[in-house]
Order: C-alpha cells, then sequence, then structure tokens
C-alpha cells in the first residue's frame, strides 16, 4: 500500500509541474490504415484512448454458470512529452474485474489504477501485454493469459481463439458519429475458448467457457454532443458473433450505430448505422446511486431480432475510483423466439451522466 500512494503522490506532483505546458498531438483515425498482426495485438501509445476489453461466461465444475469481465484500459494524458522528469506521467493504465454470480446477486468487482513504466505498470507495444503490478493480460502462443488478485476473488484464465480476428467496421476502422475525426481502430476476438480457475472465498474453482475480446484505440471517440453508449457483443451458439453498438446524444437522439455479424459460416455482414436499433424492455434503477438502466435489452438490425436477459439486474460498475465513470456492464443471454441462442455481454453507459473519455 505504501508503494501505492508513492507513487499517487508522484503522479500528483507531476501533475501539478505540467499543467501550463503544451498538450501534445494525437494522431487521427483514418480509413485505409490495414491492421497488422501481430503488431496491433500491442499497445498504440501516440493515441489518446485505448482498451483490451474480455467478457465471457464461465461454466463451473458443479454447472453453475458465472459471467467474467477484465479489462485494461490506457490513456495518453494532456501533457508536455518534453517533460524530462521521469515521474512525468504520460500514459496512465487503468484496470477493472468482475464477476457476475446470479447467487451472489451483484458483481463482484475491483479496479487499479497506476501510471505506466518504473516495472509498476505497462502495456506493450509488440504484442498484447499489459499489467499492473499481480494484474496482467498477455498473449502467448496465441492465447491470451489473464491472471489477477482481488480482496474478493482472483482469476486465471486462458483464452484461446478458434475464429480469425473479426475486423470492425471498415476493415477495422469504425465510425464513431457523422463526423470523419470521430472513430476507432476496431477489432474482435469472439468465440474464445477458455479454460482456468477462479477463486472465491479461498476456494479455488475450475471453469470452462467461451469469451470475446474487443481491443480498440482512438483519440477521438465520443462527440460533444453524446452522452454514452450501449454495447453487446454475442458468442451464438451456431458458431456466430454479432457485435452491435449505439451511440446516444445528451438529449436522447442516436446519434450513431453500428456493427457486425459473423455467420458459423464464416460469412461477415457489416451494418449500416440505421439499420441498428436498441429497443429497451425493461428498467432497473439502482439501489445505490438511483440511476436507472435498461437492462433488459431487444436489439435488431436488417433481419436480426434478438432479446437479451440479463442473468441478474445488479451489474451496475462503479469506477469513479479509476475511470471515474458509473455504468451497467453485465452478462446476458440472447433469445430468439424464445429459445436461447447465445451469450454475452451488454454495456450501457452515460446513464448517469455524460460520459468522459
Amino acid at each position: 500500500m505504501m508503494r501505492r500512494e508513492a507513487w499517487l503522490a508522484a503522479l500528483v506532483l507531476a501533475v501539478a509541474v505540467s499543467t501550463d505546458a503544451a498538450p501534445p498531438t494525437y494522431p487521427s483515425v483514418t480509413g485505409g490504415h490495414a491492421l497488422l498482426f501481430p503488431r496491433d495485438y500491442g499497445a498504440h501509445p501516440e493515441y489518446r484512448t485505448e482498451w483490451w476489453y474480455a467478457t465471457g461466461s464461465l461454466i463451473t465444475a458443479q454447472g453453475k454458470h458465472v459471467g467474467f469481465q477484465v479489462t485494461f484500459f490506457r490513456s495518453r494524458l494532456d501533457l508536455d512529452e518534453a517533460n524530462p522528469s521521469r515521474f512525468a506521467p504520460k500514459q496512465i493504465i487503468f484496470a477493472h474485474a468482475a464477476l457476475s454470480d446470479p447467487e451472489v446477486g451483484h458483481l463482484l468487482h475491483d479496479q487499479r489504477t497506476a501510471r505506466a513504466g518504473f516495472g509498476l505498470a505497462e502495456a506493450k507495444l509488440d504484442d498484447t501485454e499489459v499489467w499492473i503490478d499481480d494484474w496482467s493480460l498477455k498473449r502467448n502462443g496465441g492465447a491470451y493469459q489473464t491472471r489477477l488478485r482481488s480482496g474478493e476473488f482472483s482469476i486465471e484464465l486462458s483464452l484461446a481463439p478458434s475464429q480469425p480476428v473479426l475486423l470492425q467496421g471498415d476493415a477495422g476502422m469504425s465510425r464513431k458519429g457523422s463526423q470523419a475525426a470521430l472513430a476507432s481502430y476496431y477489432y474482435s476476438e469472439p468465440q474464445l475458448r477458455v479454460r482456468g480457475t477462479i477463486t472465491r472465498n479461498d476456494k479455488p474453482e475450475a471453469v470452462q467457457g467461451s469469451a470475446w475480446l474487443d481491443h480498440e484505440w482512438s483519440t477521438a471517440y465520443l462527440g460533444a454532443d453524446a452522452a454514452g453508449w450501449d454495447w453487446t457483443g454475442i458468442n451464438l451458439d451456431d458458431g456466430g458473433a454479432l457485435m452491435l453498438f449505439r451511440i446516444r446524444g445528451k438529449n436522447g437522439s442516436i446519434l450513431w450505430a453500428g456493427g457486425t455479424l459473423r455467420r458459423g459460416d464464416g460469412r461477415t455482414q457489416v451494418f449500416g448505422h440505421d439499420e441498428i436499433h436498441f429497443v429497451p424492455q425493461r428498467p432497473w434503477r439502482s439501489p445505490r446511486t438511483n440511476i436507472e438502466y435498461p437492462v433488459a435489452m431487444r436489439v435488431i438490425a436488417a433481419g436480426i431480432d434478438l432479446q437479451l436477459i440479463p442473468s441478474m439486474d445488479d451489474q451496475e460498475l462503479d469506477s469513479r475510483a479509476s475511470t471515474g465513470a458509473l455504468y451497467w456492464e453485465g452478462a446476458v443471454t440472447a433469445h430468439s423466439n424464445g429459445h436461447a441462442v447465445g451469450n454475452g455481454y451488454l454495456e450501457l453507459t452515460g446513464y448517469a451522466n455524460p460520459l468522459r473519455l
């Protein structure tokens, strides 16, 4: 604890002495830029914001279903890159982890924050390798390994690809608004095969299941008139994968939407922003924050019509100690004509206050 407090004190001091400096220049996201692997599995520190986001559905040896989420964020600060101080916090790493167990009834959640460098935290360039202390996500031999220990739980999982990388949007360039500058580079790895261990109350449980990993990096993700987004990633039982999102405006309008369907036979369909609809079905109000979220959602996209049903209502994630956001991020089951056809996650942001990245 003393080590972390010392680093936080150094961060505050560095910010205090750097606020008068000229901010850095961030590159734009543009079309026609081919993503190259394995390089683009790694970090892109010149861009303002980046995240590696893994969610999935686990089954214990006793047949219990548990959702999990592990996310690492990287943020380039508006500070002078020429600052000679080794303590200048040019890059900040955040991490979130959560387990969603209906028998518990609410998320088990923890978070970490650290400045990059000095071996405390880092996001490597050449491949996926990001960590804060003993929390990590690393691609090794083609599979992802994630390990972390929290006060209430620990996670140690291997996530092995079963399909090629899925480029989102226009060959990996995903628009986020009518302005060309609002975009991200974005790819997904759906249908990851998961094996490993989760530990709660000092009792390890072997688990297996499926997962979805998103990797995005951007300089301008949300416009000034945006409140937040709704997003879902669903691993379909037939081997397909569906990603849909919409950007909501502060005035309640829908500013943009996007999505991709990879069918079980490998054919891919990219949806136009006017083809996608999120239709709230049932609200839930948090007893802690009094925020109301549409936790049951119908999603429609050019022939796709699914009901997303949460594994439990209380999957609110309070990240005010790291990214500063309050949002709902939960395990859901996808239903079509009354039958379960897949599982995944639903993310609902900007329902408390407009989201800031």
